[in-house]
């Protein structure tokens, strides 16, 4: 059980499993950059993010910008969309509200429709905060795609449970050692907003240097 205190943004669990450098870079060293993607992604999050606004379609009432915590896994964010579906059994109560209510979180991205683990992690650390503060369990959400206006449903399966759980107990480990990683250039990179200040491959040119040197 962690203390509030100890807290870590979820989305860091999205930038770790991506990058573990990256993730140091940005909630180590407080280092930020926008480009293209980041800003498109900044862009489709303000249209999404406003927390006063509700809307209810027929039996499923749609909450934006949800903050969510998790004590047990030590972890503090917000969902950029709760849907609560109505339901008759294995639902949840919502005060005021009649009836049992099935939480769905909608995490927005920018770009088109794909499977990205990093993503699937965020989104199910989601779902294992509104489980802690609500009860129940949710079996599912989905991620939004802007490019594509289409949306892909994850199944919060015991081996994507398992992968969020321990990718949460990894970037706690990161965060405490306070050391960031080296960088190892992979095609990846080039789409990293952090490319021209991580350096990766100049990174590894130095590395191979220096191991040359002291092979010879």
């Amino acid at each position: 059980m962690y203390s509030e205190d100890d807290l870590i943004p979820v989305s860091a669990l999205a930038d770790f499993t991506f990058c573990e450098r990256r993730a140091a870079l940005h909630f180590i060293e407080n280092v930020w950059e926008d480009n293209v993607f980041t800003a498109e992604g900044t862009i489709l999050h303000d249209r999404v993010d406003d927390a006063s606004a509700s809307e209810v379609r027929g039996n499923v009432r749609i909450t934006h910008s949800v903050w969510l915590r998790s004590l047990v896994l030590g972890l503090v964010g917000k969902a950029d969309v709760v849907e609560f579906h109505k339901t008759e059994a294995n639902g949840v109560k919502i005060e005021g509200i009649s009836g049992l209510w099935l939480p769905f979180p909608v995490e927005y991205k920018r770009g088109y429709l794909r499977h990205e683990l990093s993503f699937a992690i965020q989104l199910c650390a989601q779902a294992l905060c509104l489980e802690e503060m609500l009860g129940g369990n949710i079996p599912s959400g989905a991620i939004f795609y802007g490019k594509t206006r289409r949306r892909m449903d994850v199944t919060f399966d015991n081996t994507l449970r398992t992968k969020t759980q321990d990718t949460a107990k990894k970037v706690h480990e990161l965060f405490e050692s306070g050391i960031t990683p080296k960088a190892e250039y992979s095609k990846k990179c080039e789409k990293c907003s952090l490319v021209e200040l991580c350096l990766p491959k100049l990174s590894n040119k130095a590395s191979s240097y220096l191991l040359k040197v002291l092979e010879e």
